[in-house]
C-alpha cells in the first residue's frame, strides 16, 4: 500500500487517517510540526487500496501495512472525521502495538443517537445506509463536479460551514488544498471512498468496548459535520479514553488545524 510521508525522516512513527472525502495530502498539515517535534507522519493511500477487500479484511490489511512500517515499534494513530472510524477499526488489529489514539472531529456510529438531522452531509449518509446503489450514483455525480467544476463542489460542501470553518473556507490557500483533495478523492479514487462510507453507515458501536489504547478526543463545539454529541458518545464508550478536549468556537476542519500543535507536543513526550 502506498503512502505519503511528512515530518521527520527518523522520528517516531505516527499514522494519520484522512477523512472521507479526503486524501493522504491532508497530513501535510503535520509536516512542519513533525520536523519540529521529531515525528515521522505517514498517511496511507487507502482509497487506492484493493477494492475487493472489505470489512475486517480491509481493516486487517491496513493494520498489516502499519506493522510493516513500524518494524516492531509502537505507533501513534490520528484519525480525522470518518478517518477516526477507520482508525478505531484498525486499532483493534494492532493491539498493544498502539501507543496512543487521537480522534479529531470524529464521526461516531450513526446508531448512537439522532445525529443525521444535524449533520452536514447527513442526507448523503442516510442514502448510503438505505439505498447504496443510489449513493454510488450520487458519488459519481460528485466526481463529475470535482472534475469539471471543483469550485462548485467546494462551495456545496462548505455551504453549512460553522465557527472557524467559515474563516478557513474563505482562505485561498485552504481552497486550493481542498479542491486538490476533492479531485484526488472523487476523480481518482472513488471506489475507495465509497467503501469507507458504506462501512461507516453500518452499525459498529459495539466494537468500541474493545478499544483499549490510550485515547484522546479532540472536537470543536460548533462542528457541523460531526455534532459535538458524537465526541461525548465516543468518550463514554471507549474504555481507554483518558482525555476529551471540546474546543470553543471551532468546527470540523478548524479543530484539526488548532489541535495539530497540541497533539504533536503530546506525542513528542518521552514514553513512561
Amino acid at each position: 500500500m502506498t503512502n505519503r510521508q511528512f515530518g521527520s525522516d527518523q522520528g517516531r512513527l505516527v499514522v494519520y487517517f484522512h477523512g472521507a472525502p479526503g486524501a493522504p495530502g491532508e497530513a501535510a498539515l503535520f509536516d512542519r510540526l513533525g520536523k519540529a517535534h521529531g515525528l515521522r507522519f505517514l498517511s496511507f493511500d487507502r482509497f487506492a487500496f484493493d477494492r475487493s477487500l472489505t470489512g475486517e479484511a480491509y481493516f486487517r490489511a491496513l493494520a498489516e501495512a502499519i506493522s510493516g512500517e513500524a518494524g516492531g515499534a509502537s505507533v501513534d494513530l490520528i484519525g480525522f472525521s470518518i478517518g477516526a472510524f477507520v482508525a478505531l477499526q484498525t486499532c483493534r488489529h494492532l493491539g498493544a502495538g498502539v501507543r496512543s489514539l487521537h480522534l479529531v472531529s470524529a464521526a461516531a456510529p450513526l446508531e448512537a443517537g439522532d445525529f443525521l438531522g444535524t449533520m452536514a452531509g447527513g442526507g448523503v449518509f442516510r442514502v448510503a445506509r438505505t439505498a447504496p446503489a443510489l449513493f454510488e450514483c450520487l458519488s459519481w455525480g460528485q466526481g463529475l463536479l470535482a472534475r469539471a467544476f471543483p469550485a462548485a463542489l467546494f462551495s456545496l460542501l462548505f455551504a453549512s460551514a460553522a465557527g472557524e470553518d467559515r474563516v478557513l473556507a474563505a482562505d485561498p490557500a485552504f481552497q486550493v488544498r481542498m479542491k486538490e483533495t476533492l479531485r484526488d478523492c472523487f476523480v481518482e479514487r472513488m471506489p475507495g471512498y465509497i467503501r469507507d462510507i458504506e462501512a461507516y453507515v453500518q452499525p459498529w458501536g459495539a466494537m468500541l468496548s474493545g478499544v483499549e489504547a490510550e485515547t484522546h478526543v479532540w472536537h470543536g463545539r460548533q462542528d457541523s459535520w460531526s455534532p459535538v454529541g458524537m465526541a461525548d458518545y465516543l468518550a463514554s464508550e471507549i474504555p481507554g479514553c483518558s482525555q476529551v478536549e471540546i474546543m470553543e468556537g471551532l468546527s470540523h476542519y478548524s479543530c484539526l488545524h488548532h489541535a495539530a500543535e497540541r497533539i504533536c507536543r503530546r506525542l513528542a513526550r518521552p514514553e513512561g
